[in-house]
């Protein structure tokens, strides 16, 4: 079994057509073909069935398949171990970003690739933490930054976190309650309010702070996973939004009270026991200085 004979696995699962496989791989299908049949008798077992012209991946395939991403990957990032990027580097980073992070890093991160490491291609993918951790490990992604308290713990996933952002209540400049010294929470009410989804944690608090009437699933009016999108409703409307302050430059902060001193946590995620991938250093760089 060699690393040849796993990457022609994983190219003919992900095209699912023996024409396109060799077609990427630059190769013949009868090359193609002789390559998988060798994997297919080491192990023992059929990896593909064959449908006419058509190929699925049998139950032992999809079981073979997500551990032969993790050997390629493994012995990719072992060839760079010790070493740091450079602007000759190639390769594809895909990064999965949640709403908050999305918003502060989307454009560092592409900014700073384009500018120091033109060859390497940059996919961000947005989305909720749940759909993100699925997506890592299913190895559609590479790295994550989200959240963790929307992050159940897992064995398989490695979290550093990077760091923590104060949640607020903001509104426009001109809102009837900007000029305002002290907001209760009873004149907050009488605005509606909007937010990215909330962590159970930033909802606990929001009940001892104000009371019940305060559980997001009673006072959030207007919810949604990408954050620009309430910003925008926010700098347009008497609408009050509460999010982490950074993510909102061109609203004003309510002075309410008490206080809701509630704080995000943001790490970066990648699958455990696997070595870093030469990129990370970067991505954890760019996730310090966005998130002052």
């Amino acid at each position: 079994m060699t690393l040849v004979q796993l990457r022609h696995f994983i190219e003919l699962a992900r095209s699912g057509s023996f024409v396109k496989a060799a077609d990427v791989l630059c190769m013949t299908q009868p090359a193609l073909s002789r390559s998988i049949k060798a994997l297919e008798e080491e192990l023992d077992r059929l990896l593909f069935d064959r449908i006419g012209k058509r190929i699925e991946l049998t139950a032992f395939g999809s079981e073979v398949l997500p551990r032969s991403q993790a050997l390629v990957e493994e012995a990719e990032q072992l060839k760079n171990c010790g070493r740091q990027l450079s602007a000759d580097d190639s390769g594809r980073i895909r990064l999965g970003l949640s709403s908050g992070p999305g918003a502060l890093l989307s454009a560092a991160v592409l900014s700073h690739f384009t500018q120091h490491y033109p060859k390497f291609h940059v996919d961000i993918v947005r989305a909720n933490t749940a759909s993100l951790a699925q997506m890592l490990r299913d190895r559609q992604l590479d790295a994550l930054v989200v959240d963790i308290r929307f992050l159940r713990p897992a064995p398989d996933l490695k979290v550093t976190q990077i760091a923590e952002m104060d949640g607020v209540f903001m509104c426009r400049p001109d809102h009837p309650l900007a000029a305002q010294t002290r907001v209760g929470f009873a004149q907050l009410m009488a605005y509606p309010v909007c937010s990215t989804p909330l962590s159970e944690e930033t909802a606990r608090i929001l009940v001892e702070r104000y009371g019940e009437k305060a559980h997001p699933s009673v006072m959030v009016k207007l919810t949604s996973d990408e954050i620009s999108h309430i910003v925008q409703v926010t700098e347009n409307t008497d609408t009050v939004l509460l999010a982490i302050r950074a993510s909102a430059p061109h609203l004003v902060e309510l002075p309410v009270y008490p206080p809701l001193k509630t704080k995000a946590r943001f790490g970066l995620i990648t699958i455990a026991n696997k070595s870093e991938p030469l990129f990370l250093p970067v991505i954890r760089k760019l996730m310090r200085e966005a998130m002052r």
